[in-house]
């Protein structure tokens, strides 16, 4: 039996790289998945893999900072498969690289609003359609930034530590529900988000890969493997945990 046969899960930021993988996983192992994406096209795209693997997936557009377009898509997603027991929130802004004194408020703002207000809002109404359908699992997408701080990134840092105790708070309050929640945080994976911040990705491993003991950067698979494990069975004494997949990142 698959790991998750019978599952139904909603994924944010499905069109990104490391959401389509989770979203790519959990088909595989027999979950319906529900992308959403405030770019809906790729999202889209992360359903047609999926179809032709033979797995089953709905797309909708979800800009997960607005608390309308959240309810919309959760009761979507609910009403496509009839049920719901996982959510995974991978939603992210990349803000600028500047101090606390240099950061635009407009930017400061952002940050909140796509890192952590999303994950609140996607909480909120996710968690009574978990509920309903007899419990579930939480995986949040933090960083190895919310463990450690690199200089001029105030608001991605702050945001990203926020999400680990809010994991750990709805833990608590959500045990009783049959409901387990954790974070995850990624080191540096190979994505367009990390290619951005340098001149290539080449330039991007140059200068990261030293900064991970395991002498590579993560791949969006490694992630999906480790959001795989929290949403599955195998995971069922976990909750209220940050499971911390960085290739040693945080270990010097």
């Amino acid at each position: 039996m698959k790991r998750l046969e019978g599952k139904v899960a909603f994924v944010t930021g499905a069109g990104g790289a490391i959401g389509s993988a989770i979203s790519r996983r959990y088909a595989e192992e027999g979950a319906s998945v529900v992308c959403t994406d405030i770019a809906n096209d790729s999202a889209a795209r992360t359903v047609k893999d999926i179809i032709a693997a033979g797995g089953r997936a709905v797309s909708t557009y979800c800009d997960s900072s607005n608390a309308g377009d959240v309810k919309y898509a959760i009761d979507y997603g609910f009403k496509a498969f009839g049920r719901l027991d996982i959510l995974v929130t991978t939603a992210a802004s990349n803000d600028p690289v500047a101090t606390v004194v240099d950061l635009d408020e407009a930017d400061w703002n952002k940050a909140l609003a796509v890192n952590l207000t999303s994950v609140f809002l996607i909480t909120k109404y996710g968690i009574p359609k978990l509920v309903e359908s007899g419990g579930g699992s939480v995986v949040i997408l933090a960083s190895q930034l919310g463990q450690v701080v690199v200089p001029r990134r105030p608001a991605y840092v702050t945001t990203k530590a926020a999400l680990i105790q809010f994991a750990r708070s709805l833990a608590l309050d959500h045990a009783k529900d049959r409901i387990r929640v954790n974070s995850l945080s990624p080191g540096a994976i190979e994505t367009v988000r990390v290619e951005t911040r340098f001149a290539d990705m080449d330039a991007a491993r140059k200068a990261l890969i030293p900064l991970h003991p395991i002498g590579r950067l993560g791949q969006p698979g490694d992630i999906a493997n480790g959001a795989l494990y929290l949403a599955s069975d195998e995971a069922s004494f976990m909750t209220g945990a940050d499971l911390v997949i960085d290739g040693g990142y945080t270990c010097i």
